[in-house]
């Protein structure tokens, strides 16, 4: 009875050994391409989920059915919604739906309702996390109401997951969580 147990106990210590050293070297081979993608300075995030800070209007927009399918007050699927997040060099472009309130008014007849900017950031700041993740942040202005701006922190994870957390000076919070890639350079553009 006991040389069965002492077996079983040692098979599954091997395996438990070896399961870990291959994760191990998964992650390093990720924490690599992360490095490669920040190093670059040219990339990509798209998002496929938005999450408004709750509110009650936000609760009752949801009890509406206003929100696409699969999506509630807090987390609101973006999947076929255009958006983006892009870093070159030095200058940062984004074009992300906003859910949210408002706490200053916009123009008369203001169809820019999302988040856009595109510009050069202000106080841009990038270190790597001691989870191998990297935390970027910076200040830009609206590119239609320079009256508005926003404080961006975005983190990207090993995986090339991240989250995009955007504070703004008119509006309420709100975090988007998508996927990063290397803008790839066209022949035609060098």
């Amino acid at each position: 009875m006991m040389k069965p147990l002492i077996f079983v106990l040692l098979v599954l210590m091997m395996t438990g050994c070896a399961s870990t050293k291959k994760t191990h070297i998964v992650k390093e081979k990720d924490t690599k391409a992360l490095d490669e993608l920040i190093s670059s300075k040219s990339f990509e995030i798209n998002s496929q989920w938005a999450q408004p800070q709750l509110s009650n209007t936000m609760v009752q927009l949801g009890n509406a059915g206003l929100f696409p399918a699969g999506s509630n007050a807090g987390n609101i699927n973006l999947i076929g919604n255009s958006n983006f997040l892009k870093m070159e060099g030095d200058r940062v472009q984004a074009f992300l739906p906003y859910y949210g309130e408002r706490q200053m008014g916009g123009a008369y007849n203001n169809n820019k309702t999302g988040i856009e900017f595109d510009g050069i950031p202000i106080d841009l700041e990038i270190t790597k996390e001691k989870k191998e993740s990297y935390e970027i942040n910076f200040n830009i202005s609206d590119k239609y109401s320079p009256n508005e701006i926003y404080r961006v922190m975005i983190q990207i994870f090993p995986n090339l997951t991240s989250t995009i957390t955007i504070n703004s000076s008119q509006r309420f919070p709100i975090r988007y969580r998508g996927r990063a890639k290397i803008i790839e350079k066209n022949e035609e553009q060098i």
